[in-house]
């Protein structure tokens, strides 16, 4: 039956997919620091922070990107208020004393109908920043102690023109937030893996780095700046057609920033919206590649499920189809749980299977003909 011979060939042909994942994700070296000579880092950074509305975020963000092992005369703190309307930037203004600027985006640009927001707040603040090495993270998330001088450590010893770090959810207390938890940490395996073997690249703006000079070589978001979202990956893809072997992944659990799981289910949606909707603007067609062959066997899969209630041959089918798909995910899944110490989180993988088949398929549809709306702004 041919609908069971293209269910076999689009199973074979992702398990291969996620079996090259798995070895190369175990293939990257964890990065030990390894301090230059005579045991001083130099490199001078410039933190970015975009922030919309994070009043209850901020505090906690800045209080962990202060508060470094790494010499306080080497590194600036920036964060880019995008027009809030709370008390974002007094609490930022708090923080003066600690390194930390304040660009209040509504004082360098008029507030009118621009597609990418973060992008331009980004982009101002590469222009005023100090330092060589641009790193930027998100309002809500919260760093380690040693991510700068992780960072720093890892960029003079392999001089990348940038470096893609891993990006990790906390507080898994409800189902929502261990799906987002599970399905982000899957990514983040991802990530490390096709960067590492540079198959194609992958980042996560909540911690990321670059060269300054590298990102105005490029001519920093010029010709992406009309896309909504892809101030990560899209300059990412920028950079690395000029510098292919200087794009790199920092496997460091030191490294690691954490980062909020939406609290509501609308909220999660529009976010991988947001995120989906760059997926045709890729110009690593390796990627693009990939994205419609995972999203494609995840709508073959809802198809033949479907089908089956018209057709009830094809349910066990579907149910072994379903199984082999958790089976070669979690055998990928495992040992990057491991490097993030959430291995416990794999016990709902099953159960969290059938949820994320519907919603890689809605949120992939909505991305590309949809609307979301991200910040308190509607973006198409």
């Amino acid at each position: 039956m041919i609908l069971i011979s293209i269910t076999i060939f689009l199973l074979l042909i992702y398990a291969c997919l996620i079996i090259y994942y798995r070895k190369s994700w175990l293939q990257i070296p964890v990065y030990n620091k390894q301090l230059p000579f005579g045991n001083l880092l130099s490199t001078t950074i410039s933190v970015i922070i975009p922030a919309r509305n994070e009043e209850i975020n901020i505090g906690a963000c800045l209080a962990s990107v202060t508060n470094q092992s790494y010499p306080k005369d080497l590194f600036e703190v920036i964060v880019v208020d995008d027009f809030s309307t709370d008390r974002t930037s007094i609490i930022t203004k708090s923080f003066e004393d600690a390194n930390v600027s304040l660009l209040p985006l509504k004082d360098l640009i008029p507030e009118e109908e621009i597609n990418s927001y973060k992008k331009k707040a980004i982009e101002v603040a590469v222009s005023k920043a100090k330092g060589e090495l641009i790193i930027t993270t998100d309002a809500d998330c919260i760093v380690q102690k040693q991510w700068l001088e992780i960072i720093a450590s890892f960029y003079e010893t392999y001089h990348p023109v940038f470096i893609a770090a891993p990006v990790a959810y906390y507080g898994d207390n409800n189902f929502l937030k261990i799906f987002q938890s599970l399905d982000f940490m899957t990514l983040q395996g991802i990530t490390g893996a096709s960067v590492h073997k540079k198959f194609h690249n992958m980042c996560n703006g909540a911690n990321l780095a670059y060269e300054k000079k590298a990102f105005f070589e490029v001519g920093g978001f010029k010709g992406i700046d009309n896309i909504a979202s892809g101030d990560d990956m899209l300059l990412m893809h920028k950079i690395f057609e000029r510098y292919p072997e200087r794009v790199l992944f920092l496997k460091s659990r030191e490294a690691i920033v954490q980062t909020k799981p939406a609290v509501i289910l609308k909220d999660f949606i529009n976010q991988r919206i947001r995120w989906a909707s760059k997926a045709d603007k890729y110009t690593d067609k390796k990627i693009t590649a990939v994205l419609l062959l995972v999203y494609f066997f995840n709508v073959w899969i809802l198809i033949i499920s479907i089908l089956s209630i018209f057709y009830p041959g094809l349910f066990f089918w579907v149910i072994g189809v379903v199984v082999a798909k958790i089976i070669v995910e979690l055998f990928f899944l495992y040992p990057v749980a491991q490097f993030f110490k959430k291995e416990k989180l794999l016990w709902w993988f099953p159960v969290a299977q059938p949820f994320h088949i519907l919603y890689t398929v809605v949120a992939g549809w909505l991305g590309k003909f949809g609307s979301y709306k991200w910040k308190e702004r509607k973006v198409k």
